[in-house]
Formats: C-alpha cells, sequence, structure tokens
C-alpha cells in the first residue's frame, strides 16, 4: 500500500536492496575489467621502461625508469598501486624527485608525458557532442521510420524503408564515412571537412562540421531501431486494446500515437540505454576517419604508438559507461515495471 502517493516501507525497502545489489555488481564488474586489463598491460606488453628510454638508452637509465614508475614490484603490488592512484592519488619516484598525481590517477603517457587522466578529460567533450548528436539522430530516425513502416506495412512506404534499413546496417561506418566524405565534402562541396570549431565562436559552423560524424555514427543503429519498432508497433496494433480505440471512433494518428507507440518504446528504451553507453567503440571509428580529436581518436592513436596507459585509461573508460548505462537502464525499467526488482530482490 502507498500513503499520499508515496511508496510503503517494504517496497522502499526492496527498492533499496535492490540498488544496493546493482552498484555492488557494478563494483565488481569494474574491478574485474581493471585486474584483467592491467594483467594483460603487465604480462603481455613490451617493457615500458625500454618503450619509454629508446633505443640507446643505458641499462642503468632503464633500472632507473622502471623503479620511478614502480614496475620492478610484483604484479598484486602494482595492481594495488594503481587501484590506490584511482582512488587515492599516488607519487611516481622517490624523494625529491618523486612526482604526484592526484586521483583518478590513470598514469603518464609513455609518448607526451602528459597525465592521462588530464588528455581524457580534454577530449570527452568533444566525444560526448558526437554520441550525444548521434544518438538523437538515431532515435528519431528510427522511431519515425519504424512506425510510418508498421502504419503502412506491406505497401510501398514500408518496402521503401525495409530496403534503406538493410542497407544501413550492411555498410560498414568506415566505408560509409569515406563515402559521404567525398560526395559532400569534395565533390559537392555541401560541408566543411569536421574540425575543431568552439560552439561559442560560431554556432553554424559548430553545427556543420558535426553533420557528417552524426550521420554516420547514427545510421547503423537507426536501422536496427526502425526494424524493432516496426516489429514491436505490428505486435501492438493487433491488441485488444487498440481495436477498441479505433472501435471507439479515434483518429488514426491517435490510435499509433497514444495506444501503439507507447507501449512499444518501452524495450526501445531499455536498448537505446546501453547502445548509447556502447558509443565509445563506434566513436573511434569515425573520430578516426574524420579527425576529430575526441576520446575514440585518442585511443586509436595510442593503439597504434603502444601507449599502455591511456589504452588501459579508455578501456576502463568504456567499461564503466557500459556498466554504468546497463544499472541506469535497470533502475529504470524496475520502476517501470515492479516484477524486475522483484525478481532481483528474491
Amino acid at each position: 500500500m502507498t500513503v499520499s502517493g508515496r511508496p510503503s516501507i517494504p517496497e522502499a525497502a526492496d527498492m533499496t536492496r535492490y540498488l544496493v545489489n546493482r552498484v555492488l555488481g557494478m563494483l565488481l564488474v569494474l574491478f574485474l575489467v581493471a585486474l584483467f586489463t592491467y594483467m594483460v598491460f603487465f604480462l603481455l606488453s613490451p617493457d615500458p621502461a625500454v618503450q619509454i628510454c629508446g633505443k640507446t638508452c643505458t641499462p642503468e637509465r632503464i633500472d632507473q625508469i622502471r623503479a620511478n614508475l614502480g614496475l620492478d614490484d610484483p604484479f598484486p603490488v602494482q595492481f594495488l598501486h594503481f587501484l590506490e592512484g584511482l582512488f587515492l592519488g599516488r607519487d611516481y619516484g622517490t624523494g625529491a624527485s618523486a612526482v604526484h598525481c592526484s586521483a583518478p590517477c590513470l598514469g603518464y603517457s609513455f609518448q607526451s608525458a602528459q597525465v592521462v587522466t588530464d588528455m581524457i578529460v580534454q577530449r570527452l567533450p568533444v566525444t560526448a557532442v558526437v554520441a550525444i548528436g548521434a544518438a538523437v539522430l538515431w532515435l528519431l530516425a528510427g522511431v519515425i521510420g519504424g512506425l510510418l513502416s508498421a502504419v503502412r506495412e506491406g505497401r510501398f512506404t514500408d518496402r521503401f524503408i525495409t530496403a534503406l534499413t538493410l542497407g544501413g546496417m550492411s555498410v560498414p561506418n568506415y566505408v560509409l564515412a569515406l563515402a559521404l566524405q567525398y560526395v559532400f565534402v569534395v565533390q559537392l562541396q555541401w560541408l566543411p571537412f569536421p574540425q575543431a570549431v568552439p560552439f561559442a565562436d560560431d554556432p553554424g559552423q559548430w553545427f556543420l562540421n558535426f553533420i557528417l560524424p552524426w550521420t554516420v555514427l547514427a545510421i547503423g543503429y537507426a536501422s536496427s531501431y526502425t526494424r524493432l519498432t516496426r516489429a514491436n508497433v505490428i505486435d501492438t496494433l493487433s491488441e485488444n486494446f487498440v481495436r477498441t480505440a479505433r472501435a471507439k471512433g479515434l483518429r488514426p494518428h491517435l490510435v499509433w500515437r497514444r495506444h501503439a507507440l507507447r507501449p512499444a518504446l518501452t524495450p526501445i528504451v531499455t536498448i537505446a540505454g546501453m547502445d548509447f553507453a556502447g558509443l565509445l567503440g563506434g566513436a573511434l571509428i569515425t573520430e578516426t576517419v574524420f579527425g576529430i580529436n575526441g576520446v575514440g581518436k585518442l585511443a586509436a592513436d595510442s593503439i597504434t604508438k603502444n601507449d599502455q596507459p591511456v589504452i588501459m585509461a579508455v578501456t576502463l573508460l568504456a567499461a564503466f559507461f557500459v556498466v554504468v548505462g546497463n544499472m541506469v537502464v535497470d533502475l529504470l525499467y524496475s520502476a517501470i515495471d515492479p516484477r524486475v526488482r522483484a525478481g532481483a530482490t528474491t
């Protein structure tokens, strides 16, 4: 029971228990990802000290670099120092030459000697713009296209949209990016080649610079969401409550919008949250092709240069977004459907 619209004590206790379980599960997954990533870094990667020092470095200098970075410690000690840096910060080196790295410390780049956390923070807003713009575009295109395809089932509009979605799902991102760039930037010259233009300096130019990255990143997702929306709306249109709404004489657009589309959007919202959390992988290709200095391009450049601290940091960041995104979706879904929460707490 509820009093004044507020949840009862058992319901509040179930929600609290469910939230605690999800947070603990999220922390466990992040810990395992960090452990696995650091194991790969520790066991399979080349010696970082040799990489930092260069080919003409002396053995004494290599030993000094290992000592400053803590690379001469056993693996468990190194991993504990890594976790300490994430939450408390850590010192590299000893004595007067020690350098402090503030929390969350992800180390220093082997190539530029910059703080990895600062490198990611500088580029994260660009990736956020690419991801959010693409997400808005694919949700609008996917939902609208799926609804049109469903209400015109079997007609030319449905077949045309279906053909577009198949094409959008079949063409790889990098091929689509190169093709659109050649057509709209080189041949037609309708759009500029994407470059860093602050929004405050020129909003119009800023928008034009992101049209192609948004489109390339959104097309594949929009195709999937169009097919999903179409299937869900078609299923909903066959339900009894939709037939009742039609029998009452409601206009077709009201039946589609109020009675067919709303129930069909519940699984779409769930999948959208998880897809948005995993956008960093798609942004890596898109940002690299267009030369956008976001986290994705930073990851691609670090892989080619074997800059291990940056690779580890981007991997952990991607895992964090995916895990947190899944947790948020689960919490929203449990708020919509209490059966999810009840099943998780039993």
